[in-house]
């Protein structure tokens, strides 16, 4: 690790990669992609080399200010409280509870329930590939179902109000994946609504999968 370098290990798709690629277009942080394959040589991720940088084995990683950092939330959280211009959460505190509720449906009670990892053993243990997308509507739809109520009542242009959060930087690729897993996204006019106005915002299109150098055809 070359200190004072900043570092980000990717993958275009990667659903936790995309809101920190968010944070840092937002903060202005010039970074090097290092992209690890999570389908290619049996899973990138799971090299004796990455493993030593992150030894859960996932992305993102981040290397910045002479130091390594796993977890997107985490991640996130370090950027704000590092790099406070271009703020990514509301000033009061009921606001900054509330855009970290919504972050929590999603980095918690969603995605890490119909990723990669959890899809295969899905698969595995029930012998039905076809088990992956029926498991991941449900994951889905249940956390949108909450997520949408509190949009109703705290969404303006964004997820909570009208200043960009943390849970806007992890809704794209939440509506990413549901579109993927065919849900029906007409009973989620707010979540709907949101997110089109987000892929409208340089910062978010920069972070767009399909914008990634290892980006591949089919996005």
């Amino acid at each position: 690790m070359t200190e004072n370098k900043t570092v980000l290990y990717s993958y275009w798709r990667s659903s936790c990669s995309w809101r920190v690629r968010v944070a840092l277009a937002y903060k202005k942080i010039k970074y090097e992609y290092k992209a690890i394959h999570l389908l290619k040589d049996g899973g990138q991720q799971k090299s004796d080399e990455y493993s030593k940088i992150n030894p859960m084995k996932a992305i993102p990683t981040l290397e910045i200010d002479g130091h390594i950092i796993g977890q997107s939330l985490a991640i996130l959280e370090y950027l704000e409280e590092t790099h406070p211009e271009n703020p990514l959460m509301p000033k009061g505190s009921y606001e900054r509870a509330i855009a970290r509720q919504m972050m929590q449906i999603i980095g918690s009670d969603i995605q890490p329930l119909q990723n990669l990892k959890v899809l295969g053993l899905i698969a595995q243990y029930s012998g039905d590939d076809a088990k992956k997308a029926e498991w991941a509507r449900t994951v889905i739809t249940n956390g949108f179902n909450g997520l949408e109520k509190l949009l109703e009542k705290h969404s303006g242009k964004f997820c909570v109000g009208d200043s960009v959060s943390f849970a806007d930087l992890c809704l794209p690729a939440q509506v990413y994946n549901a579109n993927r897993f065919n849900v029906d996204m007409t009973q989620y006019p707010n979540i709907t609504r949101v997110n089109q106005h987000l892929l409208t915002i340089p910062e978010f299109i920069e972070a767009l999968p399909q914008n990634q150098p290892d980006a591949e055809p089919q996005c």
